[in-house]
């Protein structure tokens, strides 16, 4: 029997602000369920949403923070770790880019700003676990990305060592997740180095396939990589846990295609847009979640080049309400039914 998923939930990393109604989880979830949303995801380097450590070590804390947010008749659909699991794995090239994701104290400091990310991630599993979250949302972090179209070759070896490198550091991360019940999903995303199937199944075969590492399902990434993102469902459906609900559009031209000609957002062949103005079959992934039993929620991330972000998430609550598929009970032919019986099945085979 398939599932109805959940939704509409919301990311809340792209509208958290310094100004009401953005600037406490309190006014941001009264905002969010004034536009129909029911669930919410919370950026946990967010610290005016949510004390990370605190939710791991305090389950009456991790309460009053499930109840600030059902009093707005929400729930917390995940929390999310994007920054900080960027920081398990970091290519040197990226390490004054990537200081701005820690803490100040940890600036210049790539071994304590590791430690620090792989310790958040073992406070996100506990923190969940004290919510009754099942699922939870991140990076993978990257080693080989800056290799990822070489010149000169790559030596042989390079991205082997560099995937076996990434299991070490997330297999305790995921052992401790397993411990909490809860699944990691990491955000197929250009920049990690699980940045599409292949790269996801080398890392998945490093950590022994370990139960817990599993998949966020965005198909905006899938359009500006060209990845056929409808068999990409078919081929991991057993895996995917969370989901994304972003939309993208490609059009290249005779100057520039998948790499963008190192332009702005606007002016790139490639360009995320708010759900319903992309080119995502919204409807096709929303039949193939829903035949597929997943079982968690639709959540709008809201990027755009062009739309103003409240814009896109009023539209974005009514668009994946009308894409979620309130699955059926019965066949639609039940009323032809013959009402047969294994004597009469047999029959209809010639077999007695």
């Amino acid at each position: 029997m398939a599932t109805t998923l959940k939704g509409p939930g919301i990311f809340l990393a792209q509208f958290a602000g310094d100004a009401a109604p953005f600037d406490t989880l309190d006014n941001i979830c009264r905002w969010a369920a004034g536009l129909g949303y029911k669930g919410v995801q919370i950026p946990t380097w967010v610290s005016s949403f949510i004390d990370l450590e605190k939710a791991a070590n305090s389950k009456t804390y991790a309460d009053e923070i499930k109840g600030i947010v059902g009093s707005h008749g929400l729930e917390i659909t995940e929390l999310s770790t994007h920054l900080q699991g960027q920081l398990v794995a970091v290519h040197p090239a990226y390490d004054t880019a990537f200081d701005g994701f820690a803490p100040a104290h940890l600036h210049g400091n790539p071994k304590a700003r590791q430690e620090w990310a792989v310790q958040t991630l073992k406070n996100a599993a506990k923190a969940s676990q004290n919510l009754g979250l099942k699922a939870h949302a991140t990076f993978s972090g990257a080693l080989a990305w800056p290799y990822v179209y070489p010149w000169p070759q790559r030596p042989a070896g390079l991205v082997e060592e560099a995937f076996d490198e990434l299991a070490r550091r997330w297999t305790p991360i995921l052992n401790a997740f397993d411990e909490a019940g809860v699944d990691v999903c990491y955000e197929i995303h250009p920049g990690e180095d699980l940045h599409d199937g292949i790269s996801y199944e080398m890392f998945l075969e490093r950590v022994n396939n370990h139960p817990r590492a599993n998949l966020l399902y965005d198909p905006s990434h899938f359009v500006l990589q060209q990845l056929d993102y409808l068999d990409y469902i078919d081929i991991y459906k057993d895996r995917i846990k969370a989901f994304h609900v972003k939309d993208a559009e490609f059009n290249p031209t005779g100057r520039q295609g998948v790499y963008g000609g190192f332009q702005s957002w606007v002016n790139r062949a490639g360009r995320f847009r708010s759900i319903g103005d992309g080119q995502v079959d919204f409807p096709a992934i929303f039949a193939k979640m829903a035949a597929n039993d997943f079982q968690g929620w639709a959540v709008l991330e809201w990027e755009c080049a062009l739309k103003h972000p409240e814009d896109g998430a009023r539209e974005g609550a009514e668009l994946i309400e009308s894409y979620i598929i309130r699955v059926t009970e019965k066949a639609f032919d039940d009323f032809a039914s013959g009402g047969t019986d294994q004597a009469a099945n047999r029959k209809m085979l010639g077999l007695s």
